[in-house]
């Protein structure tokens, strides 16, 4: 029972993180379940679908469908959608249902292609897996389907990869982009918020790539394999309200609890300005290239409870962690983590 969550809400799965990765790219984007997951995706887990459109759909599985694996009529019912809509491409997204059936995404995606005549991504995602782990396949396929031509390189051109509202907990890169201006940048480029395939097809024209989550980074390793585009990794965007508060930290014993590059972005302002004693953890994906001693993966509550009931000064993390945290004497400071909480920061 170590998993269990008594005081948590269940975190963002991975076919939410897929389709966050897609949403802004003009494709449709059918999530292969009996509409349970994409009524998640769409009520809980995709902030901006009240205020911006995107063609999902369930496959709306039935019980038989399912157990007999009737992959025709998904792709039927798909390449209906697909005449009406126009999009640029089709993706099928994974959920518990077709992982337990072992579904052939190979073979339904070439079924798929040969129906519609589009370019189709697949993500196998199982419903057992978090967030990023379905960013990191989206980003990453979607980059080798249509990052193909090398292009001259645009001086001043940036690219940022990992961005969704899951990660950034805005439905807006904006701030991102400002961010990234403010340190010289002429042209940056957020992939798959505010931009749409055109950019993503002209990925090789960026002088760099800047990777903001950890699901970012195989996305980056490709693009650099592919056309020698270097990345560094970092979260130039922290909330002002985090900041101001850290401003009385100074020698003090923190704990940060985020995505790993968010807490890490964190953790240099803090150690580098105020001299505070930094640890990073996280739920979510951990690299260990990105670790430094001390940094360690939360697997649950009792983790959580665990952890901070040692002699820590500070908490940074999202509010909704502060009710699981019954031993912790210390100062909190909330840094809202949507896929964790449904919180935004603005």
């Amino acid at each position: 029972m170590k998993n269990l969550l008594k005081f948590l809400t269940p975190f963002a799965p991975d076919q939410s993180g897929a389709s966050a990765a897609l949403y802004e790219l003009g494709g449709l984007i059918v999530i292969c379940d009996a509409g349970g997951c994409a009524g998640n995706v769409c009520g809980f887990d995709e902030p901006r679908w009240f205020t911006r459109k995107s063609a999902i759909f369930s496959a709306g599985l039935r019980d038989m469908d399912a157990i007999l694996g009737r992959d025709d009529k998904l792709v039927e019912k798909l390449s209906k959608a697909a005449q009406q809509i126009k999009p640029a491409f089709t993706a099928i997204i994974g959920t518990p249902v077709p992982a337990v059936i072992a579904t052939d995404f190979r073979a339904l995606r070439k079924m798929t292609e040969k129906a519609t005549g589009l370019p189709c991504i697949t993500c196998e995602c199982t419903g057992t897996n978090y967030y990023d782990a379905g960013e990191e396949q989206a980003f990453l396929d979607i980059f080798k389907a249509f990052a193909e031509k090398s292009l001259p390189v645009q001086k001043g051109r940036l690219g940022i990869i990992g961005a969704t509202p899951l990660e950034i907990s805005s439905i807006s890169a904006d701030k991102f982009i400002t961010a990234c201006k403010k340190q010289g940048w002429k042209d940056p480029v957020c992939y798959g918020m505010g931009t749409g395939l055109d950019e993503i097809k002209a990925a090789s024209s960026a002088e760099k790539n800047l990777v903001i989550s950890p699901a970012g980074i195989k996305a980056a390793e490709y693009l650099k394999e592919k056309f020698s585009t270097p990345y560094e990794i970092d979260f130039p965007c922290i909330p002002e309200s985090v900041i101001n508060s850290a401003q009385n930290l100074n020698g003090k014993k923190v704990l940060i609890i985020h995505t790993q590059t968010a807490a890490n972005s964190l953790r240099e302002k803090l150690t580098s300005e105020y001299g505070c004693e930094c640890t990073a953890a996280t739920f979510f994906m951990q690299k260990s290239t990105l670790c430094r001693k001390g940094d360690f993966k939360l697997n649950g509550e009792e983790d959580l409870q665990n952890i901070t009931s040692q002699d820590y000064d500070v908490v940074i993390g999202d509010k909704a962690l502060r009710r699981a945290m019954k031993n912790f004497k210390g100062e909190f400071i909330d840094f809202p983590h949507f896929a964790l909480s449904g919180n935004l920061t603005d």
